[in-house]
């Protein structure tokens, strides 16, 4: 690899946001992207010929070859596991979309062949890079809602009642292909975020069900956490909503803090207007993304705020809320 360019290949164009990562890596200075690996169902021959680059069908020959360094990772769920510990035995860097892997079986074998190869790991977790959602971490580290009582994360859109999903992205509705439909996708911004600001939950409950019958996959749903000093978190996701406010809701025995759709809600006994104001007006800038931050800590080893344990933390609380659903019991945590 040169000192400051990391050639990168798309391993599939399965995701729907595979072609915005392409552009991403594409936009960064000092990545080029080189070749692309897919099987023909998933587009990734049709991606491959957008960009302008070599596409490969042979994942092996595509991984050996030395002038690629990482790999940015887009495929069907359920291939996660055995395409990332090939990746990372090679020696590649990897970028993945969330969800790291369907169990966290799976993701602990992500992770140990990605700390024995000692490759650079990002798992796509975006929110945390917002500005607002960087807001209310500090907020909340600053003890200014004093004791988290109860927090909400809320995130829909209207994939099932405008069926969004079909042709390379008909996977999305297989449940052995994807993990899960609207909370195993779209539900993995909110839970885990949820737990990123609250702290540890000690148990999960869900219920998760098809609404419209568009997919045969979930579609609806709400999941509730419990922590260990008894505050309650829910986060509700769906794909059956037409409009709303995606909000991200925190309450304390000190304040509280509401964002969404471009609206800042904050109240805390802790600081008088001046302080308030000032404190917000040095809120946090937003990030580097998820792409950049792994980029910069390949070239420049620097640190990274996205872990691949947040991704393993983000599979465990997936999988303990779909059992909940099956089994219509509180699953506690660890699993």
């Amino acid at each position: 690899m040169a000192a400051d360019t990391v050639r990168v290949a798309m391993l599939s164009f399965a995701h729907v946001h595979a072609e915005g990562y392409a552009k991403q890596a594409k936009s960064i200075e000092n990545v080029e992207l080189v070749a692309v690996w897919d099987e023909e169902e998933y587009g990734g021959k049709q991606g491959a010929e957008r960009h302008g680059v070599e596409f490969y069908t042979d994942l092996d020959a595509l991984l050996a070859r030395d002038d690629i360094d990482g790999v940015i990772v887009n495929a069907i769920t359920s291939d996660h596991p055995r395409f990332m510990v090939k990746a990372a035995e090679a020696g590649k860097h990897i970028f993945t979309e969330k969800a790291l892997a369907i169990t966290v079986k799976e993701c602990d074998q992500i992770i140990a062949a990605v700390e024995k190869s000692g490759v650079r790991f990002m798992i796509s977790l975006p929110s945390r890079c917002s500005p607002d959602l960087l807001l209310a971490k500090k907020v909340v580290t600053d003890g200014l809602l004093g004791d988290l009582t109860f927090g909400r994360g809320r995130i829909a859109h209207s994939a099932s009642l405008d069926r969004w999903f079909g042709g390379t992205s008909a996977w999305f509705a297989d449940k052995a292909r994807a993990g899960g439909g609207a909370l195993f996708d779209l539900g993995c911004h909110r839970m885990d975020v949820i737990p990123w600001l609250m702290g540890t939950p000690t148990k999960v409950t869900a219920i998760i069900n098809n609404y419209t019958n568009a997919y045969p996959i979930d579609d609806n749903s709400v999941t509730l956490f419990e922590f260990g000093n008894r505050a309650i978190g829910i986060v509700d996701c769906t794909w059956i909503h037409r409009s709303g406010p995606n909000l991200l809701e925190l309450y304390g025995t000190e304040g509280s803090f509401v964002v969404g759709h471009g609206g800042l809600h904050f109240e805390t006994r802790k600081l008088d207007a001046d302080a308030k104001e000032k404190y917000l007006a040095a809120r946090p800038a937003a990030t580097p993304t998820p792409m950049e931050q792994w980029v910069n800590a390949i070239v420049k080893g620097t640190p990274q705020a996205i872990t691949i344990r947040d991704g393993r933390n983000l599979t465990e609380v997936m999988e303990a809320a779909y059992r909940s659903a099956e089994t219509g019991q509180a699953v506690a945590l660890p699993l």
